[in-house]
């Protein structure tokens, strides 16, 4: 009875393994939108930039701590192998008179601890240090905008093509099916003498280019499907399908038409915010060089303790004190340094504008860009039913014995032509599109 239940016991141990082997090997769907919220927290890049965040914040705290209190514990251990002694005795006229006692001016054997506060009061290039820091995080919090909208526009391009590459097999396969049920009729034809072995074979050869195709979408989906798991930090043995389908003509018309309807607003766009920041930080650096004029003032308060002390110490045990330094005369040093700095100024003003034209006319390009490509998405559409639809016509005149094997294949060849076609001008427009909306800086996923 016992071992009875240690066997069912067993055996739904194994069931309940297997079903959960089952269970963890099922793929995981992920739509476009779960595929970028997954990269925003997860792609090595985004990863990194997180990290410089969190560095230009310590940035800021460590600049602030350079003017609050200070505070530094110094000690020290002397050793004199002869302490020096003085003596105030007089000489005296009695020769049986006792010598002075000579006084020891130390110790043999002393330990000396310093401890000393001090406060910065005064300091110019602090000040200007403070902001600078600031403008700083500003900055990587710029570039970490700039390396989302990286990540979001490659992980895009990965997801439709991997769409595309899918939806290429499913009709590639769909025509080798047709082939070869088109070459099994025409097998049967020939074996009862309706047919020549030569259109037998003609299909056998339009079948074969049909696998060689599929194997080669194949392939490139496999490494598509790699490439999207490297970019959305995921481990590559964890099985992925995608959830979303590709987007119909008439939406992609629609958002393309949309699209080049928008304003372009400069102040948006990531690339002009990073060179508003460095000519932001370019003006500091002016303000660093003239701050050096200025007077630098510490307040600080200092108290010794020894060990042993000797009969004679003049050293007080507390001290109060202020320092003052200040630039008199350094032979025109800091007057070039400013010319030099406001000099680089002017460089960033200069490629303020540059840049700001720049985006301008990318934008107006890639506007542009989306109106062809769509006009060429639109007319390729037309020509790939046409196309299908000669291509069916002469399959069915074919099976009929009205068409000939080399009619079939120019067809079928112009078919397949025109869908690869078809399916270029698709990726290229949803390319188009995702640039400019990174240009634009909308539809963006941030985390």
């Amino acid at each position: 009875m016992f071992r009875k239940q240690k066997q069912k016991l067993l055996l739904l141990s194994l069931f309940l393994i297997g079903t959960f082997g089952l269970s963890a090997q099922e793929p995981m769907q992920l739509s476009l939108q779960e595929a970028l919220q997954i990269a925003q927290e997860k792609n090595t890049n985004v990863l990194n930039s997180k990290l410089d965040l969190e560095i230009a914040q310590k940035k800021i705290k460590e600049t602030i701590a350079m003017g609050l209190p200070h505070v530094d514990l110094k000690s020290a251990y002397q050793f004199l192998p002869k302490v020096p002694t003085i003596s105030f005795g007089m000489p005296s006229d009695d020769p049986n008179a006792a010598p002075a006692e000579p006084i020891e001016l130390g110790v043999k054997h002393n330990l000396t601890t310093d401890i000393t506060a001090s406060q910065l009061i005064f300091n110019g290039a602090y000040i200007v240090g403070v902001q600078a820091s600031k403008v700083y995080y500003n900055l990587s919090l710029q570039n970490d905008e700039k390396t989302r909208l990286d990540v979001n526009e490659t992980v895009t391009n990965t997801y439709q093509m991997i769409q595309l590459s899918e939806e290429s097999l499913k009709i590639l396969k769909q025509n080798l099916e047709n082939v070869m049920k088109t070459k099994y009729e025409i097998s049967e034809m020939f074996n009862q003498g309706f047919m020549e072995k030569t259109d037998v074979d003609q299909l056998e050869v339009t079948a074969n280019i049909l696998r060689n195709s599929i194997n080669q979408v194949e392939s490139n989906l496999d490494m598509s499907y790699r490439l999207l798991k490297i970019q959305l930090g995921m481990e590559e043995t964890t099985p992925v399908t995608l959830s979303d389908s590709t987007d119909s003509y008439e939406l992609l018309m629609l958002e393309s038409n949309q699209l080049v309807q928008e304003q372009f607003v400069l102040e948006n766009n990531v690339d002009y915010k990073l060179v508003l920041t460095s000519k932001e930080l370019a003006e500091l650096n002016v303000k660093v060089e003239k701050s050096n004029y200025l007077p630098v003032i510490n307040g600080f308060y200092n108290r010794t303790q020894k060990l042993n002390t000797p009969a004679f110490d003049f050293t007080p045990k507390d001290l109060f004190g202020v320092n003052l330094s200040l630039p008199i005369f350094h032979s025109g040093q800091r007057k070039w340094l400013i010319e030099q700095k406001k000099l680089e100024l002017e460089k960033t003003e200069n490629t303020r504008r540059f840049v700001s034209s720049s985006l301008v006319m990318q934008a107006n390009q890639l506007k542009n860009d989306v109106d062809i490509k769509a006009e060429k998405y639109k007319n390729q559409k037309l020509s790939k039913e046409l196309s299908e639809e000669i291509y069916l016509r002469t399959l069915e005149k074919y099976r009929q014995g009205m068409s000939t094997s080399l009619d079939l294949m120019n067809s079928q060849n112009q078919f397949l032509t025109n869908l690869t076609n078809y399916y270029q001008f698709m990726f290229e427009l949803q390319g188009a599109i995702t640039k400019l909306e990174k240009l634009y800086n909308i539809n963006q996923i941030s985390n």
